[in-house]
C-alpha cells in the first residue's frame, strides 16, 4: 500500500530527501519564475478573453497540486499561449466575452480537461499521446503562434479585433486601421521592441559590464517586469487612459476564490470536444518539455502520473477561478536553468504569486493592455519556425504534407479544426505507413552470414530460393499487402521452389495476418512451392504455435536466415 500511495503521490518519495541545500535551490528558482510569471499570467488571461486576475488564479492552486502529483522536478504549470487561444476559441462559441457566463465556461472547460486527463492517467493511457505526430504538432504550434500574434495586434494598435482564423483576424485588423490610437501603438511597439532586445542583447551587455552570469540571467528574465513597471508608471503619471489607451483597471486584491464549474448538460456537450483537444495538446506539450529537461539530469518522467498531475492541476483551476493550464516551455526552461531541484519550487512560486495577488494588484491598475499584448507577441513568435517546412520537404514528403496541411487548416479554420485534423492526419499517416510495409528481397553478402537487399547490395542469390525480409509487424491493415506482394513475385517465376519469410522485424502477427499467412501457404502449395520462416521472435512464435499454421505450413522454421540458406540452396 505505501508503495502504491507513493506512486500516485510522488511527493512522498522526494520529500524524504529534502535538505536545506535543496530548499535554497528551489527558493532561488521560485523567485526567478515568479518574477517571470506575473506579467505572463496577466497577459495569457488577456489572450483567453478573461480578466487579468484569472491568469494569476490559474497559476496558484494548479501549481501546488502539480507539485503533489507530478513527477517532473522542473515543469512549471500554468496558463500558456496555445491553450489560452484554444480556450478563447472554445468558450467564445458559448458565451459573450466579459460576461459571467464566459468566466463560468472557462471554469467548466478546465474541469472537463482535468477530468479527462485524470481519467487517462488512472487508466494508464499516456501512450495515446504518441498518436499525435511531431510534424502535426509542429504545424499546429507554428500556425497557433501566427494566430496568437495577430490576435494581439489589435491591442498594440488600440483597435477592437475579433475572429480566430487568419482571414477573420486580417479583415478585422484592416477594418480598424483607421481608428488606431497612436499613443497605444507607441507604447505597445516600444514594449515589443524592448522585449525582443532583452531576449538577445541584455545578458551579453550585463556580462560585459561585469555582472555575474546568475545575476545577469535573473535581470534578463525580469525584462517583462521592467516593461510592465515603466509603461504602468507612464500611463499613471500621464493619465494615458484619458487619451484612449486601454488599461487593465481594477484587479481584485484577493486570493483565488472558491468557484464551481457549470454542470449543465448543454454546456458540457458544447465544451467536451474542445476539452479533449486541449487535454491532448496540453499533455503533449507538457510531456515533451518534461522529458527533454529530465533527460539532461538523467531523471525519469512517468507519462501516466503526469496525466494525473496535470488533471489535478486543471481541477484545481476549475475550483479557484482559473481556466485550463498545462506545463509551459519557456517558464519550465527558466525553472531548470535557475536550478530548481524538486517540485517544491513550483509550490514556492505559487506562494509568490499569492502574495502578488494579495499585495501587488493595485499597482497594475494603469498597466496598458498593449504591454501585455507585446509580452504575448514576443513569447509566441519564438515558437514560430517556418523553416521546418524546408527541412521536412528535404526529408520526407509525407511529413511535409502533414505540417503544411495542419498549418493551413489551423490558419484557415481555427485551432479546433486544425488540431482535430492533425490528430486524424497523424493516425492516417501511421495507418498508411504500416498498411504498406517495406518488404525486401534479400541475398547473402559474400564471405559473411549477413543478408541484405538485392537492390542495394551485391549479394549472392539462388534461383530456387526467394527470401523476403518483412520490415513491419503484420496486422489486419497490411496482411493483404504481403499476400499480394508474394503472389506478384512468385507467380511468373517457375524456378522458385522455396520462399523464406525473414521475420526479424515482425513483433506481432494478429488473426487477420495469420489468415493471410495461411492463404499464402495454400497458394504456394498449389504451385509446388514450400513456405519457410526464419528468425521468428519468441512472442510471435508462441502465438503461431497456438494455431494450426505451423503444422500445415509444410516448410521449416529456422533459427537464423543463414541456417535456412544453407539448408535450402542446394535442394
Amino acid at each position: 500500500m505505501p508503495r502504491t500511495l507513493a506512486r500516485y503521490l510522488p511527493i512522498l518519495t522526494w520529500a524524504r530527501s529534502y535538505t536545506r541545500e535543496t530548499f535554497s535551490q528551489d527558493m532561488v528558482a521560485a523567485v526567478i519564475v515568479t518574477i517571470m510569471l506575473i506579467p505572463q499570467s496577466l497577459a495569457y488571461a488577456l489572450l483567453a478573453g478573461l480578466p487579468p486576475e484569472a491568469g494569476l488564479y490559474a497559476s496558484i492552486l494548479p501549481i501546488v497540486l502539480y507539485a503533489l502529483f507530478g513527477t517532473s522536478t522542473v515543469l512549471a504549470v500554468g496558463p500558456v499561449a496555445v491553450v489560452s487561444l484554444m480556450t478563447a476559441a472554445a468558450i467564445g462559441e458559448v458565451a459573450a466575452q466579459g460576461t459571467a457566463g464566459y468566466a463560468t465556461a472557462a471554469l467548466t472547460l478546465a474541469g472537463l480537461s482535468g477530468a479527462i486527463l485524470l481519467g487517462l492517467g488512472l487508466l494508464r493511457l499516456g501512450f495515446l499521446a504518441n498518436f499525435l505526430s511531431h510534424p502535426v504538432i509542429a504545424g499546429f504550434i507554428n500556425a497557433s503562434g501566427i494566430l496568437i500574434a495577430l490576435s494581439q495586434m489589435g491591442h498594440i494598435l488600440g483597435i477592437k479585433t475579433s475572429g480566430h482564423t487568419l482571414t477573420h483576424l486580417l479583415h478585422s485588423l484592416w477594418s480598424g486601421l483607421g481608428t488606431f490610437n497612436l499613443i497605444t501603438l507607441l507604447i505597445g511597439g516600444s514594449a515589443a521592441a524592448f522585449l525582443f532586445w532583452v531576449r538577445k542583447g541584455l545578458k551579453p551587455l550585463l556580462l560585459n559590464l561585469g555582472l555575474g552570469p546568475r545575476l545577469a540571467d535573473v535581470l534578463t528574465k525580469a525584462g517583462p517586469v521592467a516593461a510592465v513597471v515603466v509603461t504602468t508608471a507612464l500611463a499613471g503619471v500621464l493619465r494615458l487612459d484619458t487619451q484612449g489607451v486601454a488599461i487593465v483597471g481594477t484587479v481584485p486584491q484577493s486570493l483565488p476564490p472558491f468557484t464551481l464549474p457549470d454542470t449543465s448538460l448543454d454546456l458540457i456537450k458544447a465544451l467536451i470536444l474542445p476539452a479533449v483537444l486541449i487535454s491532448i495538446i496540453g499533455f503533449v506539450e507538457s510531456i515533451s518539455v518534461a522529458q527533454t529537461l529530465a533527460a539532461k539530469r538523467r531523471q525519469r518522467i512517468d507519462p501516466n502520473q503526469e496525466l494525473i498531475g496535470l488533471g489535478a492541476a486543471n481541477l484545481g483551476a476549475a475550483i479557484s477561478g482559473g481556466y485550463p493550464v498545462t506545463g509551459g516551455f519557456s517558464r519550465s526552461v527558466v525553472n531548470f536553468d535557475a536550478g530548481a531541484a524538486t517540485p517544491a519550487a513550483g509550490a514556492f512560486t505559487a506562494v509568490g504569486l499569492a502574495i502578488a495577488a494579495l499585495a501587488l494588484t493595485p499597482l497594475i491598475y494603469f498597466l496598458p493592455k498593449a504591454t501585455l499584448a507585446a509580452t504575448i507577441i514576443v513569447a509566441v513568435l519564438s515558437l514560430v519556425d517556418l523553416s521546418i517546412l524546408k527541412r521536412a520537404w528535404a526529408y520526407s514528403g509525407a511529413d511535409f504534407a502533414a505540417i503544411l496541411t495542419t498549418i493551413l487548416l489551423t490558419l484557415g479554420f481555427g485551432v479546433e479544426i486544425g488540431v482535430s485534423a492533425g490528430v486524424i492526419l497523424s493516425i492516417a499517416l501511421h495507418l498508411n505507413k504500416t498498411s504498406k510495409p517495406h518488404v525486401a528481397e534479400v541475398g547473402l553478402v559474400p564471405g559473411t552470414e549477413h543478408f541484405r537487399n538485392i537492390k542495394r547490395h551485391s549479394v549472392t542469390t539462388c534461383p530456387s530460393v526467394v527470401t523476403l525480409r518483412v520490415d513491419e509487424s503484420l496486422y489486419f491493415a497490411n496482411a493483404r499487402f504481403l499476400e499480394d506482394y508474394i503472389a506478384d513475385r512468385i507467380t511468373e517465376d517457375c524456378a522458385v521452389k522455396h520462399v523464406i519469410l525473414q521475420f526479424t522485424a515482425v513483433n506481432e502477427v494478429d488473426m487477420s495476418a495469420l489468415e493471410s499467412l495461411e492463404a499464402i501457404n495454400t497458394r504456394l502449395k498449389a504451385m509446388g512451392v514450400k513456405l519457410h520462416l526464419s528468425e521468428v521472435k519468441g512472442p510471435v512464435m508462441d502465438r503461431l504455435q497456438r494455431s494450426h499454421f505451423l503444422q500445415e505450413m509444410g516448410g521449416t522454421v529456422y533459427l537464423s536466415q543463414y541456417e535456412a540458406w544453407q539448408a535450402l540452396r542446394d535442394t
